[in-house]
């Protein structure tokens, strides 16, 4: 197969691989995100303390990791084609992507929420703060340089199931491999799929390290929560009561002497 005849393949294979991948990433993250969150507000000492439900959430997530993604990804087939009307293409393979995907972040989130230095959690909930105004301005805000690199490492994952995908119908490079590269023989066209594999895993971790990077760095100067620092500021510049000091009695003075 020449270069001209592969192009049109490989473009196409791109497109299906990077819409696969940033669908699942999104919706891995708006189901993720508040998971990994609950994991670590329900747990035992937390601020919503809730030994069950933290139990079960667990035991969720357990269970949606155990699985293997080719075994995950074959028995969604019905459910994929009960969701969307269909059980091949990208679109069917982002269900399956996405269920795979949200546990595996909500422990990414889990680990890196629980990072959090506890004595700031504590001087919000001193300052009057409730459990949204310290995941707001406290959990998220400090862990956020883990969060890019658990979001990284989990965008990575689905580059590989999404190649995964291909072996079902699922489309993008993973198919192209399988079709052309190992059913028809195509070496130069099974070569190239794993160079563009490459790259993009490559142009993923030096982004994501690189927000990293920055975050930390600015996380670095601004280390305290803005309503901690507002606190502080205000007891700064706060003028000091005046005190009453007390006033020493003059000696009397000595009689004179006749």
């Amino acid at each position: 197969m020449t270069w001209t005849e592969m192009q049109p393949l490989l473009r196409d294979a791109c497109l299906d691989t990077l819409f696969m991948v940033w669908w699942s990433t999104v919706y891995a993250v708006v189901g993720g995100l508040p998971l990994g969150i609950l994991l670590v507000l329900t747990d035992r000492g937390s601020l919503l303390q809730n030994v069950v439900v933290n139990k079960v959430l667990g035991a969720v997530v357990n269970l949606g990791r155990s699985l293997p993604f080719i075994i995950l990804l074959v028995w969604l087939i019905p459910f994929s084609r009960l969701v969307i009307g269909t059980s091949i293409g990208p679109s069917a393979a982002v269900v399956a992507l996405t269920i795979g995907a949200i546990p595996f972040f909500a422990r990414l989130v889990e680990t890196a929420v629980r990072e959090v230095d506890h004595g700031l959690v504590e001087a919000v909930q001193s300052m009057g703060g409730g459990t949204w105004t310290i995941v707001l301005k406290v959990l998220l805000p400090q862990a956020l340089p883990s969060l890019v690199a658990g979001l990284t490492t989990t965008v990575i994952a689905l580059i590989g199931y999404s190649a995964m995908a291909g072996a079902v119908g699922g489309g993008g490079l993973g198919n192209l491999a399988i079709t052309y590269g190992y059913m028809r023989h195509e070496t130069g066209l099974m070569n190239t799929t794993i160079v563009l594999l490459i790259v993009i895993v490559t142009l993923v971790q030096l982004a994501g390290d690189l927000v990293v990077r920055s975050l930390s760095r600015r996380g670095g100067r601004q280390s305290a929560p803005v309503g901690l620092r507002r606190l502080r500021r205000q007891a700064a510049t706060a003028p000091v009561p005046a005190q009453s000091v007390p006033v020493r009695a003059e000696p009397a003075e000595a009689a004179e002497t006749p």
